[in-house]
């Protein structure tokens, strides 16, 4: 049995990876799929103090809480910051980092250092009334739909779980100055659908830090690949199990 942690991206939640859990569960592993501060069943904590460094709090409270080790730690999106971030706190007990469709960073960057679109929309949170809430990213038209969901019953079910992300979390800076870190081994799955103009993703070296190749595994799907191919996003998975 393996032990799978889910860590949704911005705006999202727990929620986004219900189709996911009870495939990998009924393959007989153990999973966790929390929502992070700010978040689902977490929304009344969200606030202008909440960024990255709570949600690496999140992840490394839970790990340490259960007592876990070998995880199959599985970062989305924004989440690629705060799983790094994870790792590089407790490397002991994480088997492998899977970044899906995710942020990839360095010790010391932050979400607009590698999504620098993120720049306008904290300088938009800081000019409305709140002065720290981003709103979710719109819908746009097909083939993009809402986080590359685009079936209309799907939308209207992830927008209802979608909130405002924290100005902090796309500021903070991650840590990955522990050399243990280096040992962990890699997983990077990119969702190779439709992907709207100003969002870009870095070239995975062709060398992981622990000096194995690259593994680099795709889904045609778009960025919300846990909704739109849970099956197939599961099988990919189940092969680091």
């Amino acid at each position: 049995m393996s032990t799978f942690m889910l860590i949704h991206g911005a705006w999202h939640s727990g929620e986004c990876w219900k189709r996911v859990v009870p495939l990998l569960a009924a393959a007989g592993h153990q999973v966790y799929a929390p929502s992070l501060t700010g978040y689902g069943d977490k929304v009344g904590l969200a606030g202008p103090e909440v960024g990255l460094d709570t949600h690496v709090d999140d992840v490394v409270g839970l790990i340490t809480g259960e007592d876990l080790h070998d995880v199959v730690l599985v970062g989305h999106s924004y989440a690629g910051l705060v799983v790094s971030g994870a790792a590089n706190r407790v490397p002991e007990r994480i088997g492998h980092l899977v970044y899906l469709d995710a942020m990839v960073p360095v010790d010391g960057e932050s979400a607009v250092d590698i999504q620098p679109m993120s720049r306008h929309l904290i300088e938009q949170a800081e000019r409305s009334e709140s002065g720290w809430r981003i709103p979710p990213m719109p819908e746009r038209p097909a083939p993009y739909g809402l986080f590359g969901v685009t079936d209309p019953a799907d939308i209207a079910w992830l927008r209802g779980t979608l909130a405002d992300q924290p100005v902090r979390c796309l500021r903070q800076t991650v840590r990955m100055d522990n050399p243990a870190l280096d040992a962990v081994p890699r997983t990077h799955i990119h969702n190779v659908g439709a992907t709207p103009a100003g969002i870009t993703r870095r070239p995975v070296p062709p060398v992981q830090p622990n000096g194995a190749p690259a593994q680099i595994w795709e889904l045609p799907t778009g960025h919300d690949a846990m909704v739109t191919m849970p099956v197939e996003l599961s099988e990919l998975l189940l092969k680091l199990a």
